[in-house]
């Protein structure tokens, strides 16, 4: 079965008197918030609908009259952070022939990363999404830096961040999985971690009733095991499955789109393609979440403004220093911070002269060090 097939099924269902559905897009995550965002362009006679795929110019909504294809030309943007995406609610045009999204509800939360483009532009991945569920393949080495890096913009895109351990059937060892699903804690604090293997189906009825409360996003590389973990969430080979590959447990794209899907048990999913590039935008507040230990730890430096790089009275390098704070995390943190300042600064030219302000004067303060050290020898 299609995910298109799979969703008109949803609708059919929404709309035949079912005592749980009070409303054919329920199932989509409609409710009382939308509905009251949607009342002008009901009055106008437009219908409201969520967007289940984009496809070059081109979507397929969910409406109360099932799934309809509609063009997006009316909402061609210049900024490509406000183009038409997959979970936006769209103003469909119910007359049309070819039938218009004519604009979309303002968001609640989405997920946004930095494109490759050397304009340092945002792209959005999904929007209106309450949980991002970061993918990570247990047949691979951990890779606790892109971790830290997902977090930071599932953070930032305002959803609820939920860690998955796929492939968990690979490891036989309870010592050791145990140890891998500590080692992810650590890296993340406060976030809810489960492993869950697709093959056994361990773990995936827990997964499921964290899912049926709203819209979730599926993130992770390629090779991941995203798909395979969709489909058995949805209880059917709805998304096609290659196995990833032995010498580095990596995988082809065998999502090219992004799909919103009914989930059986309550809930919607969007599953993505592998991200091979996880760039921040804009998401200071993302690796502050990420990192609220070290931002715990530096309410306790002697200085406000401490950078926790070599000033006294830090005690970020003091937990360092006695173990209680990974210097590994520390470099992450710190690298996280500059490639966000990086990215914001590309856009905001009051920032960039912040940062070059900041670099002059640190150069004075060691050239005027040097100086000082230079007389005391002499």
């Amino acid at each position: 079965m299609s995910f298109l097939t799979s969703s008109v099924s949803s609708l059919t269902a929404g709309s035949s008197g079912s005592p749980s559905v009070t409303h054919p897009l329920t199932p989509y995550g409609w409710d009382a918030g939308w509905a009251a965002e949607f009342a002008p362009y009901a009055e106008r006679g437009l219908l409201p609908g969520r967007v289940v795929r984009v496809d070059r110019g081109r979507c397929d909504v969910a409406t109360t009259e099932g799934v309809v294809r509609a063009d997006t030309a009316f909402v061609t943007p210049h900024d490509p952070l406000r183009v038409v995406c997959t979970g936006d609610w769209a103003v469909v045009d119910p007359d049309g022939d070819p039938r218009f999204v004519r604009e979309y509800l303002p968001r609640r939360t989405a997920f946004v990363r930095s494109t490759s483009s050397k304009r340092s532009e945002g792209q959005i991945l999904a929007a209106n999404v309450d949980h991002a569920i970061i993918a990570i393949s247990l047949a691979v080495e951990l890779d606790l830096g892109r971790v830290e890096r997902f977090l930071a913009l599932g953070w930032e895109s305002g959803a609820l961040p939920l860690i998955v351990l796929t492939k968990a059937d690979l490891v036989d060892d309870p010592a050791v999985r145990a140890h891998l699903v500590e080692d992810v804690q650590t890296a993340a604090p406060g976030v809810q971690v489960l492993a869950v293997s697709s093959e056994t189906g361990e773990g995936i009825e827990v997964l499921s009733a964290v899912l049926s409360g709203g819209t979730s996003v599926l993130l992770g590389v390629s090779g991941a095991g995203k798909s395979t973990l969709a489909n058995a969430l949805l209880g059917e080979a709805v998304m096609e499955v290659r196995a990833a590959r032995d010498v580095d447990g990596k995988g082809r794209h065998t999502t090219t789109t992004r799909n919103l899907l009914v989930l059986p048990g309550g809930g919607a999913l969007i599953d993505t393609p592998g991200l091979r590039g996880v760039g921040l935008w804009d998401a200071v507040t993302g690796v502050n979440q990420v990192f609220s230990d070290i931002e715990g730890l530096a309410r306790g430096c002697r200085f406000q403004d401490c950078a926790h790089t070599a000033e006294p009275g830090c005690a970020v390098l003091a937990a360092v220093e006695d173990g209680a704070l990974p210097v590994r995390r520390l470099d992450s943190y710190r690298k996280l911070l500059r490639e966000n300042q990086r990215i914001v600064a590309k856009t905001d030219a009051r920032l960039r002269g912040e940062i070059r302000r900041d670099w002059k004067r640190k150069g004075a303060e060691g050239r005027a060090a040097m100086e000082a050290k230079r007389g005391r020898i002499r």
